[in-house]
C-alpha cells in the first residue's frame, strides 16, 4: 500500500514537471498584445480634452511605439511569433526575447515616472500636436505592413 502511494505521488511530480516545461516552450508574441491602440483621433477631439486625458493619450501612444518599433523588421501587429518568423524556439532564444521585454519594461517604468512628472508643465497644444505626430507614425507602421 505505501508503494502505490509513492508511485502517485512519484507519477503526479513527473506530470506536472512535463505541463510545466511544456508551458515554458510556448512560443511567446515578438510584439505584445497590449502594444494597440483602441482609437486615433483628430486635432479638434483632442483640443476638446483636458490636460489630464491628453497626458493619458501621450503615455499610451509612448508605450504602444516603445513596443512596436524595434521590432518592426519581423513584424508590426501582435501575435507573430518567433516560430512564424522561422526563428528557432530554443531556450536562447526564448531567453534574449524574454530578456529584451524585461529592460523595455523597466524602461518604460522609468519613461512614464518621467512623464507623469514632467508633462503636467507641457503645453497643452504641444500635447495635442505630439500624440497627433505619434498617432501618424503608428498608422504608418500599419502602412508599412502593406509593403512587405
Amino acid at each position: 500500500m505505501k508503494m502505490k502511494i509513492i508511485f502517485l505521488y512519484f507519477t503526479a511530480f513527473l506530470i506536472t514537471g512535463a505541463n510545466y516545461a511544456q508551458k515554458n516552450k510556448t512560443p511567446r508574441s515578438i510584439i505584445s498584445e497590449k502594444s494597440s491602440v483602441s482609437k486615433y483621433h483628430n486635432k479638434e477631439n483632442l483640443e476638446r480634452m483636458n490636460k489630464g486625458e491628453l497626458l493619458v493619450l501621450y503615455i499610451e501612444r509612448i508605450e504602444s511605439l516603445v513596443k512596436t518599433l524595434p521590432y518592426i523588421a519581423f513584424a508590426t501587429k501582435p501575435g507573430i511569433t518567433m516560430v512564424d518568423l522561422g526563428i528557432p524556439n530554443d531556450n536562447d532564444n526564448r531567453k534574449i526575447l524574454d530578456e529584451q521585454f524585461e529592460t523595455t519594461q523597466e524602461y518604460l517604468e522609468s519613461t512614464v515616472g518621467f512623464q507623469k512628472r514632467m508633462l503636467p508643465y507641457s503645453d497643452t497644444n504641444n500635447l495635442v500636436a505630439a500624440i497627433l505626430f505619434y498617432e501618424e507614425t503608428m498608422r504608418s507602421l500599419q502602412e508599412y505592413s502593406e509593403f512587405r
